[in-house]
């Protein structure tokens, strides 16, 4: 898509959350700040919530500060140097002379510590935190500790189990369920009346229905559906979303994992889980799909093999990046 995501230009405000739960929850978290752990499947709606939430509580959107544990867990310090959100924590001499783990709790810290633009506290938002190691939650509990009169830490993670006891204490939990398909096709209704799109309520259930409980991948179907054929209607959205598909650009990906371009490989699947919201047990499913057409004998073994031991990743919940940035490593290195 060439235009802006739908999900990022109608990002919900707090009173527009669909689940009366959740927006009773941070509504009060707005008014008096607290710790927070949002638990729920993917697609849920989580990141929005948080987002709606920094929205309400203060008046620069940069005392919100977004850490996708996912992503910056799997950075090298050249990029966790490099990248703008951080890079200007991180002096030429700390880069040399820290490693990887020390880079990342003193980018923590730094968040934690810089004073709020406006108002009297920061939030901190640590996405998908299924992905922080051990050591490092216990890194991140310090900080907790030494920042708690400055800035609100939200956590947001779909697998609450690999929290440490003394982070889960430290934060009011909020579980966030799968929307419903009635609150799905709410939200569709009303983004396609802001986009003066046409539709039918037919149309926006099959949306709806395709998205099976994942909210951003129905706002992403139905933009595609509307950028497509102009309109929501049953035949446009079974049109569309029957089309759309990630072969060319899985194989893309496969061939330059292959020929040791990892860096590229890793931005077209960046690109298919972050940009156009694809699930990764769908991107697997492609790059087997993929896989036999390219592979035979023990090598098509090994890759089944290999994306079996990662489908049970993706199950439980851990990250879709770094499980499937794995499987690209291990191509490039055969």
């Amino acid at each position: 898509m060439d235009a802006p995501l739908w999900t990022e230009t109608h990002a919900p405000t707090l009173a527009e959350l669909p689940q009366d739960g959740v927006r009773e929850y941070l509504t009060r978290a707005s008014e008096e700040p607290i710790n927070l752990a949002l638990y729920g499947p993917r697609g849920a709606g989580k990141t929005a919530a948080v987002r709606a939430l920094a929205r309400e509580a203060h008046d620069s959107e940069n005392d919100l500060v977004e850490i996708n544990v996912a992503d910056f867990f799997g950075m090298t310090k050249k990029e966790i140097s490099e990248d703008p959100r951080f890079g200007h924590f991180i002096t030429p001499k700390r880069r040399r002379g820290t490693s990887k783990a020390g880079l990342i709790n003193h980018v923590l810290k730094e968040s934690a510590s810089y004073p709020p633009v406006s108002g009297e506290y920061k939030t901190i938002l640590l996405d998908n935190a299924e992905a922080i190691r051990e050591d490092f939650q216990q890194a991140l509990r310090r900080v907790m500790e030494r920042h708690h009169e400055a800035a609100q830490f939200v956590i947001t993670t779909r697998q609450p189990s690999a929290l440490i006891a003394p982070i889960v204490s430290r934060c009011f939990p909020v579980p966030v369920r799968a929307p419903t398909t009635a609150e799905i096709v709410a939200v569709l209704e009303g983004i396609a009346k802001d986009e003066g799109v046409e539709y039918d309520r037919e149309g926006l259930e099959y949306v709806a229905s395709y998205a099976e409980g994942d909210l951003r991948k129905a706002i992403l179907g139905a933009q595609t559906t509307a950028e497509a054929t102009d309109e929501i209607t049953m035949e446009a959205a079974y049109e569309s979303l029957g089309e759309v598909g990630v072969d060319d650009r899985v194989e893309d990906m496969l061939v330059a994992a292959e020929n040791g371009r990892f860096t590229d490989a890793r931005k077209l699947l960046d690109e298919l889980l972050i940009d156009e919201g694809y699930d990764g047990g769908e991107v697997l499913a492609d790059a087997l799909s993929v896989s036999r057409s390219r592979y035979d004998g023990d090598e098509l073994v090994a890759i089944h093999r290999r994306a079996g031991e990662i489908d049970m990743d993706l199950t439980e919940g851990t990250s879709d990046r770094i499980h499937l940035g794995q499987l690209l490593a291990e191509l490039g290195a055969d």
